[in-house]
């Protein structure tokens, strides 16, 4: 066993060892597993505490792990039928149900089986993470004084205050609330904002993570169309006046899943349509740090020129550095931040103060603008071959829009029938060895079309993004009509 090799695989060798010890039995010291099975020190203690935590070994420290005693039999599983009807026993008709379907998240989220293409990532491949960066300033935090006191409730002063600094002039630290990243931050606001029941327009297509967190709170999400230059202005307004919705939720920057950005004219007119709604903007700018080396000057957040507090700010560390750096922010002014104060204390006190000095080290070093520029360049260079291999081998695929920020492409099925192909393309993707993104998550009614999202960002490089392109081909070749 090489160097390379994972802990998973000194997992399964163990294990199939562990029947020659004794219970109670003492295994080989660290040194001696690392030596037979050829592997670093870290693999070694990897394993041995996942074999601890499946209660196959005990470890002793300064003794070493010996094998544990069997675990007693487990009870029997019981009956537990009853609690389909307890869940669906809303208290009558009038009650939005409770149920959550979480599916479009977790296509993003779950990872495909071995040997799979990623196209369907929802984060920074590893090779891109500052990992360095994250464990110095880790480490760098846990040195600080009071690290692991107790923080305040809205988050450490001079974190809110980079945020705030972030966002634009217009606000400080005061405006600002320190989330557990940017989904947890989403679900406070439309918490807040909206009583369960009412409706909250939407961006169509949008963010699947979106359409659940309101789902899940017990909202209707209503699509508003939007096409290259962001949510139309026109349909917005009819939306707001046959609704009596009192939220919109947007992504006005590199918008998941088309790559849009709201025009100038649209930015102000969508504030303004609100505004005269007495509606509220759920601002989600998660892309902003994914900005591409040539994508240009970007516009300043909704927020930073919003003095009426129209909008609510949402932003995160997370999708920029690490799955695992679940830090963001919530921005707002007025009396409203007051309620998304209270709801974040009530749900989870507030986010560890450990995670939250480790944000600091990482922003104030000197690290970290160098990473934000090669996260440019990589999601640049990774788009423009992504997009190449597209039309080049899969020209029967409609790319409207060549995104400048962010890490995906948004793809059109051709035909009439396209919606009813999706499904099939998206299993013969899989069957291929590369996963895909479904676009029917994307939209909370029918969709116009069957589409398909592509990512960039958690592959490899181009010779992933290649392989995976020819691996799509041939999917194409099973399930769609000739059109080449």
């Amino acid at each position: 066993m090489e160097e390379r090799s994972s802990v998973a695989e000194l997992v399964e060798a163990l294990r199939r060892e562990l029947d020659r010890y004794p219970i109670g039995g003492k295994l080989p010291s660290s040194r001696a597993l690392v030596a037979r099975f050829r592997v670093g020190p870290v693999t070694v203690s990897r394993a041995v505490a996942q074999l601890a935590a499946e209660g196959l070994l005990v470890t002793r420290p300064g003794a070493g792990a010996f094998r544990a005693a069997p675990r007693t039999a487990q009870p029997s599983a019981g009956d537990t039928s009853w609690q389909e009807v307890s869940l669906s026993g809303d208290g009558g008709p009038e009650v939005v149900p409770r149920s959550v379907d979480a599916s479009g998240v977790l296509v993003t989220l779950t990872a495909p089986p071995a040997g799979v293409i990623e196209f369907n990532g929802g984060y920074l491949h590893p090779s891109l993470q500052p990992e360095r960066a994250l464990s110095a300033a880790l480490a760098r935090a846990g040195r600080r004084p009071g690290a692991w006191e107790r923080p305040p409730v809205d988050g450490l002063p001079e974190l809110r205050a980079w945020f705030a600094r972030e966002i634009g002039p217009g606000l400080t630290a005061a405006d600002v609330l320190i989330t557990a990243g940017g989904q947890s931050a989403l679900a406070t606001a439309l918490r807040a904002l909206a009583p369960p029941g009412a409706p909250v327009l939407v961006e169509s297509p949008t963010y699947p993570g979106m359409l659940a967190v309101a789902r899940a709170t017990g909202l209707r999400p209503v699509p508003v169309p939007a096409d290259a230059d962001g949510v139309r202005p026109d349909l917005l307004a009819d939306a707001f006046r046959a609704t009596g919705a009192r939220v919109f939720v947007c992504q006005p920057l590199f918008q998941n899943p088309t790559g849009a950005v709201l025009s100038p004219a649209r930015r102000a007119e969508t504030i303004r349509i609100a505004r005269a709604a007495g509606a509220f903007v759920v601002e989600d700018d998660f892309a902003r740090r994914l900005a591409h080396e040539d994508a240009g000057p970007l516009p300043a957040p909704l927020a930073a020129d919003d003095p009426d507090g129209v909008v609510v700010h949402v932003c995160s560390l997370t999708k920029v550095t690490s799955p695992s750096l679940r830090v963001g922010a919530l921005a707002a002014r007025g009396p409203v931040l007051e309620r998304l104060r209270a709801l974040q204390v009530v749900d989870s006190f507030f986010v560890p103060r450990p995670l939250q000095e480790t944000a600091l080290e990482l922003v104030g070093a000197p690290s970290w603008r160098s990473h934000l520029r090669r996260v440019a360049s990589e999601l640049a260079s990774r788009r423009t071959v992504l997009t190449a291999a597209v039309r080049s081998l899969l020209p029967e695929l409609d790319l409207p829009h060549v995104p400048g920020g962010g890490g995906s492409l948004w793809l059109r099925i051709p035909g009439s029938g396209s919606a009813a192909l999706e499904p099939a393309l998206v299993a013969a993707a899989l069957r291929a060895g590369v996963a895909v993104a479904p676009g029917r998550p994307y939209f909370c009614a029918e969709p116009p079309a069957g589409h398909v999202r592509l990512s960039f960002a958690g592959v490899s490089g181009p010779a992933e993004i290649a392989e995976g392109a020819r691996r799509l081909r041939a999917a194409c070749d099973t399930v769609l009509p000739d059109t080449r």
